[in-house]
């Protein structure tokens, strides 16, 4: 990790937004939802990439946001680069800082330096193409080659003298080390506090890559440069519990990663993004999406929405068609829970206190945070389970935070309910 990476990134959110799929599908749309998204407990805005989309190989009728043909320029149907400034200094003015997509590994076919510089491109057996077969619309930057570290170093300078404030840089497992280190170097002297968000790749990806010869690196690596990191180390775990209900393995995995990265390390925690499934289309029961959503903000680290997600939104936007979110306010347990919790995790004590898993023989997740003054415990009954659980509180009632009821802790059990709960307690020190 980072060495100058700030502890307080646990305690952000963030709200992707797939610009195309908004309701308002320009910038100027997307200021006038800023006070909608800021009202959630939002800290940054993260934009799937706004650039004009490549035409040669194009996937569906509109193509990826993903084939990128001019870096420093914005699709037409967003606006134009006036706009994207203006919508910075709007979000800035409302407290929210602003994250772009760095597509870095690929470019799209016909990108504006294929035909100038096609030495710049991966070849194999002479024609230049990609590593990965299924990303047949994206052609390969080679990186030993200087002069695409430089290009594409000043596309990133180029953004951060606008104002942005992040960079979510797509599989950044595939792009060199010393890349990204120069890359960190030169935008911090723009902006010390940029923040670097990597998509680090799923563990079997990189194995996968390795086989094959490429360079991929894993999370351990990633961390000397990036400031979080997608917990796709541990997906597999996750999707093994949303269709097993084996909990316990996927809360084992998160707790491996306090022993496996530097002590300081920050994961992303999301339900969903552009790349997967809805959550409401997989967890239907509303209190079982209650207690994961609560769960997914209480983990340490820094959380994502997926745009529709807080309102329970089923269908997963097409990334190579016109297809819109309905961001009409609608099944509001979900926003406004993620209201109440978003707030919340801001307490230092979620960036910097001591962070436990409490397994359980239940289908719930018992965690906690602990510091020298106080102790928080989230109680996530996932399996809507009946009956008690042992916690390590004194007997006393307590009010849950996130919902207006009090429970008791009798001879160290707590009953459970079908709504997640926060439970805080002060020390005594004598």
């Amino acid at each position: 990790m980072a060495l100058d990476t700030k502890l307080s990134l646990r305690g952000k959110n963030i709200y992707q937004v797939f610009l195309r799929q908004h309701p308002k599908p320009t910038f100027q749309g997307l200021i006038s939802d800023l006070e909608r998204i800021k009202s959630l407990g939002m800290d940054i805005i993260y934009l799937c990439p706004f650039h004009p989309i490549g035409e040669v190989k194009r996937k569906g009728s509109v193509g990826s946001p993903y084939s990128i043909k001019d870096y420093k320029a914005v699709d037409p149907v967003h606006g134009t680069l006036d706009d994207f400034k203006k919508f910075i200094n709007e979000t800035h003015k409302m407290g929210l800082k602003v994250m772009i997509d760095i597509v870095f590994n690929h470019a799209s076919c016909d990108n504006i330096k294929r035909d100038s510089n096609p030495e710049w491109f991966y070849k194999k057996d002479g024609v230049i193409t990609t590593k990965v077969p299924d990303w047949s619309d994206v052609i390969d930057f080679d990186f030993s080659k200087p002069e695409v570290h430089k290009y594409l170093l000043d596309v990133l300078v180029f953004y951060a003298k606008l104002g942005v404030d992040g960079f979510r840089c797509d599989v950044a497992s595939l792009v060199p080390m010393e890349f990204w280190r120069e890359a960190r170097k030169v935008t911090k002297k723009i902006n010390p506090e940029i923040i670097f968000l990597a998509e680090s790749v799923h563990l079997g990806s990189v194995k996968h890559l390795r086989d094959q010869g490429f360079t991929a690196y894993s999370d351990s690596e990633l961390y000397e440069v990036f400031d979080i990191l997608y917990d796709y180390d541990i997906h597999d775990e996750f999707k093994n519990y949303l269709e097993n209900k084996d909990l316990n393995t996927w809360l084992k995995a998160i707790l491996r990663q306090e022993s496996t990265y530097p002590g300081n390390y920050i994961k992303l925690r999301n339900l969903e993004n552009h790349d997967q499934k809805r959550i409401a289309s997989i967890v239907t029961d509303i209190d079982k999406l209650l207690n994961l959503t609560a769960l997914s903000f209480f983990l340490k680290g820094t959380n994502m929405i997926y745009m529709g997600q807080e309102y329970r939104e089923t269908k997963h936007p097409s990334l190579f068609e016109i297809d819109q979110i309905d961001l009409t306010p609608r099944n509001m347990e979900i926003r406004d829970l993620i209201h109440r919790i978003g707030h919340l995790k801001k307490d230092s004590l979620f960036s910097e206190g001591v962070f436990k898993i409490h397994l359980q023989e239940k289908e719930v997740a018992v965690v906690s945070y602990e510091n020298e003054n106080s102790i928080t415990y989230g109680i996530f009954n996932l399996g809507l389970e009946k009956g008690h659980i042992k916690i390590d509180l004194k007997d006393s009632v307590y009010q849950n935070i996130l919902y207006p009821n009090q429970v008791k802790v009798e001879k160290g059990k707590l009953e459970l309910t079908k709504k997640p709960m926060i439970l805080f307690s002060i020390k005594t020190h004598y």
